[in-house]
């Protein structure tokens, strides 16, 4: 067992819990939210020839995900770092 003792194991769950809870908000508000919520209101502003609304349901959202995939891994990183049970021993 990499942790010393379960009240570390139990804090380093709750961190990862709380950092996916966070990420996965802002994927669903990017991914809902601009795109099916907020599009009326993004629609108003154009970017690349394209209404925003309709630019974030088809790109935007995946770009964002795509995005938040590599944020998570730096973040579980530091993490892993934080609690002593990374790779690098």
């Amino acid at each position: 067992m990499p942790f010393k003792s379960r009240e570390l194991a139990r804090a380093y769950w709750k961190e990862n819990l709380r950092l996916m809870f966070w990420l996965s908000l802002v994927w669903f508000v990017v991914s809902y939210g601009c795109g099916i919520l907020f599009v009326d209101e993004l629609n108003t502003v154009r970017l690349g020839g394209f209404k925003l609304g309709f630019w974030f349901a088809q790109q935007g959202s995946i770009y964002v995900f795509v995005a938040l995939v590599f944020i998570y891994a730096r973040m579980m990183d530091k993490l892993d770092r934080k609690y002593g049970v990374n790779d690098e021993d």
